[in-house]
């Protein structure tokens, strides 16, 4: 009987644990925290957005590095398998917003608790507290692993599976890569992704907790003016930037590259409306206001806490009576209303970031198995990939497919 050692107990080890146990390998599961799914626990604000109800085929679209790499991992165990996993072992699951799927008792603890019985129903052994302190190779071969308090277990294969380093508090701190590169493997530089963009200026102190809905916002280079990324929902303004769901996908658009050259954020704050329209919209207010200040016409417009800022940039002064603002000024107003640009200076830190991008090389990794291309019987599964995707379940998803897959493989 094969012998499989998985590091790394979040979503894609104990898929892959699970997996490996359930084609007959014997499992020996190691994680250094506490828990199992200590991440698990805290994604989707504990609710666990665990992946996403689209088309198999449509997963590809929200995969934004090297989702072609995934073609095996995706059509083994799709999302649709995954569901049918999840519920099978007792997690009721349902629908919402944008095919996101969740417990259909908002509990990240139910995925969690799913996977713990799976894993001990495949009699997989669990050790917890038990950092590894390197794998094993000889000749070329994986032989096992390393505690780091000494002790040695030996191993036909290895399944790392240890994450990024986003939300290092949930033991996700680099160790994966070192021991990657130890193995003579690439890692392409990891960023924080899904995460907030900080902003130049004043104006997101001042608008600091305002929530816009139904806005479109465009990640622009500001080298070429070549749109990275276009997207429409929600967006939150904070002390330092912006965040929000919207914010967290342009962020995927945004690297080294894009902070070396520089960038900007184009908002449109009426999508809905083309300039004519909105125009004519404007037109509407002020002669339904026609004796009132600029800043007394606008409250159907804007929340009253955007109004000053969108005075200041508009230009216009604040106390002019709406009845005198020429034809130039309001189509400038409009100019602004559709396309109101803030500059990006970089993103916040792993603290806050949901997923890792960047990771082992996947051109490394051969896609229909997992296994290292440079060592027999090492397999990667989940963010410690070169591999993320937007929000909407798609990263977890990820997990799970290159875990079953890993674990398929690692049990041989």
């Amino acid at each position: 009987m094969r012998r499989v050692i998985v590091i790394g107990a979040g979503a894609a080890g104990m898929m892959a644990a699970c997996r490996a146990a359930e084609c007959g390998a014997r499992v020996l599961l190691l994680d250094k925290n506490e828990k199992t799914g200590k991440k698990i626990y805290i994604t989707g604000k504990g609710r666990c957005n665990l992946t996403n109800a689209c088309d198999t085929e449509d997963l590809f679209a929200n995969v934004v590095h090297n989702a072609k790499f995934l073609y095996s991992a995706f059509y083994g165990f799709s999302n649709f398998m995954a569901m049918d996993f999840f519920e099978r072992g007792g997690c009721r699951l349902k629908v919402e917003r944008g095919e996101r799927v969740f417990p259909q008792s908002d509990h990240a603890s139910d995925v969690i608790k799913t996977l713990e019985k799976k894993l001990k129903e495949n009699g997989v052994e669990i050790r917890l507290h038990a950092e590894v302190k390197e794998i094993v190779c000889r000749n070329n071969k994986i032989a096992g692993v390393i505690l780091r308090d000494g002790k040695k277990e030996q191993a036909d294969a290895v399944v790392l599976a240890t994450g990024g380093l986003s939300y290092p508090t949930t033991g996700s701190t680099g160790d994966g890569y070192r021991m990657a590169r130890q193995l003579g493997h690439t890692v392409v530089a990891p960023a924080p992704s899904l995460v907030p963009l900080v902003v130049r200026g004043a104006y997101p102190k001042e608008l600091q907790g305002l929530s816009l809905k139904n806005v479109q916002a465009s990640l622009i280079s500001a080298r070429n003016g070549k749109t990275l990324y276009k997207g429409f929902g929600e967006m939150l303004f904070t002390h330092f930037g912006v965040s929000g769901p919207l914010i967290l996908s342009a962020s995927s658009y945004y690297g080294e590259k894009e902070k070396k050259n520089g960038c900007y954020l184009k908002l449109d704050l009426k999508p809905a409306l083309e300039k004519e329209q909105l125009d004519k919209r404007i037109l509407r207010d002020f002669a339904e206001n026609q004796n009132k200040q600029f800043k007394n016409a606008l409250g159907g417009l804007f929340p009253n806490r955007l109004i000053p800022v969108m005075i200041e940039v508009s230009g216009i002064p604040a106390d002019k009576p709406v009845n005198e603002i020429t034809k130039e000024q309001r189509q400038k107003f409009v100019s602004v209303i559709k396309d109101w640009r803030l500059e990006i200076t970089g993103t916040r830190d792993y603290q806050e970031a949901i997923v890792t991008r960047g990771g082992v090389s996947v051109k490394e990794v051969n896609p229909s198995t997992m296994e290292s291309k440079i060592t027999q019987g090492l397999f990667f599964a989940g963010e410690l990939l070169d591999l993320d995707a937007l929000t909407g379940g798609f990263n977890l998803q990820i997990a799970w497919s290159t875990g079953y897959l890993a674990g398929e493989s690692a049990a041989g």
